[in-house]
C-alpha cells in the first residue's frame, strides 16, 4: 500500500475506485478545486509509474481552482493485483478500457468547466484508443509517443533498444512479468504491457488484429481536443518524430508541437520524467495554466509543428461547443 496522501496545497484527496467494463477496478484519488471550478482534469501517468507520482501537480491543480482525477492503470500501484504473473493485461487495456473508466467517472460528476487531460508519455497517447475520447476538451501531452524505436534520439538509441526490447522481453519471458523495481527501471509491468512495448511496430494499428484495426484507426481519428503536445530537447523517448507520429493519427483535432530546453527553465536537464517533479511549481507546472484554463500557448515562440484538423464541412456544427460536449452522456 502506499503511504497516505497529503498535500503542500492544502487541498486533501479523497479515495476513488474506478470500474471499467470487464469487472477490473481501478484505485486513484479525487482531488477537489476549490471555489468556482476551473475545469475537470484527468492525469494519465506514464508506464511504470505510479499515480503517487503525479499528486503533488494534481494538488497545484486543484488549489487552482480544477477538479482532478489521479489513477493507476491495471497493474500498477493501487490496482496492481496480488499476482501480475499471468494478468493479462495489455498496453490497449489501458486505453479501451482503463481511460475510458478515468472519463465515465469524471463525466458522471456532472461538474462544470471542460474536460481535460493531461497526459504522460503513454498517457497522452492512450485517449485515442478510449471509447468517449471526443468528449474531451483539451488535452496538454509531455513526451507522448508509442515508443516505436525509431523514434528514439539516436544517441540513446542503441542503449534503449538493447534495455526496452531485448533485456526486456527476455526478463518478462523468464518471470511471467517484467519485474522493472527490482531492475530500478521503475514499476513492475504486467507481461502484455512489456510484450506490446518491446515489440511495437511503426504504424500502432498493427499490434491489433487485422479486423480491428479500421475501428482502432477510427476512434483516434473521433478525438476533437485541442492538444499542446510539449517535446522536450534532451527526452530520448518524447522526440519531435515520436510525438508528431503519435498525433497523426488524431486527425480530427487540432494539434500543436513545442520544443523545450532545459535552459528554458534554467536547467541542465530534464528529460523524459522531471517536468512532473514539484521544483517545476514555478515554472513548467504554472505555464500549463495558461493551456489549462485559457486555452492558450504558453510557448508559443516554440512551435515546431502544427495541423489543423481534417473534418467534413458539417462535423464542427455537429460536435458543438466544448460546453455541449463535456454535457454529453458518459461513455
Amino acid at each position: 500500500m502506499e503511504r497516505n496522501v497529503s498535500s503542500s496545497e492544502g487541498v486533501m484527496p479523497q479515495p476513488v475506485v474506478l470500474r471499467c467494463d470487464d469487472g477490473v477496478r481501478l484505485h486513484g484519488h479525487l482531488w477537489q478545486g476549490r471555489g468556482d471550478l476551473a475545469g475537470r482534469v484527468i492525469i494519465n501517468p506514464a508506464t511504470g509509474v505510479r499515480a503517487q507520482y503525479y499528486h503533488r501537480y494534481a494538488a497545484f491543480l486543484a488549489g487552482q481552482g480544477f477538479g482532478v482525477l489521479t489513477w493507476d492503470y491495471r497493474g500498477i500501484g493501487l490496482s496492481r493485483p496480488a499476482h501480475l504473473r499471468g494478468c493479462g493485461y495489455r498496453w490497449r487495456d489501458w486505453g479501451e478500457r482503463d481511460v475510458t473508466a478515468a472519463l465515465r467517472f469524471m463525466l458522471l460528476r456532472d461538474d462544470p468547466g471542460p474536460l481535460l487531460v493531461v497526459g504522460h508519455s503513454i498517457g497522452g497517447f492512450l485517449p485515442g484508443l478510449a471509447h468517449g475520447a471526443d468528449r474531451i476538451d483539451r488535452m496538454l501531452t509531455v513526451g507522448a509517443q508509442y515508443a516505436w524505436l525509431g523514434d528514439y534520439a539516436p544517441r540513446q538509441r542503441l542503449s534503449l533498444l538493447l534495455r526496452r526490447h531485448l533485456v526486456m522481453p527476455a526478463l518478462t519471458a523468464l518471470c511471467g512479468y517484467f519485474p522493472g523495481r527490482r531492475l530500478g527501471w521503475l514499476e513492475d509491468l504486467p507481461a502484455g504491457v512489456a510484450w506490446e512495448w518491446a515489440f511495437r511496430r511503426r504504424r500502432v494499428e498493427m499490434s491489433h488484429p487485422a479486423g480491428e484495426r479500421a475501428a482502432v484507426l477510427a476512434r483516434m481519428a473521433s478525438v476533437r481536443a485541442e492538444i499542446l503536445a510539449v517535446s522536450v530537447s534532451d527526452d530520448a523517448y518524447g522526440t519531435v518524430p515520436a510525438v508528431t507520429r503519435a498525433l497523426g493519427y488524431a486527425t480530427g483535432a487540432d494539434r500543436t508541437v513545442v520544443r523545450l530546453h532545459p535552459s528554458d527553465y534554467g536547467r541542465q536537464s530534464i528529460g523524459h520524467f522531471h517536468m512532473f517533479h514539484d521544483s517545476h511549481r514555478e515554472g513548467f507546472w504554472r505555464d500549463t495554466l495558461l493551456w489549462l484554463r485559457d486555452g492558450q500557448n504558453p510557448w508559443p515562440t516554440s512551435v515546431v509543428w502544427q495541423r489543423a484538423p481534417r473534418l467534413e464541412p458539417a462535423s464542427d456544427a455537429q460536435t458543438g461547443s466544448a460546453q455541449v460536449r463535456t454535457n454529453r452522456r458518459p461513455p
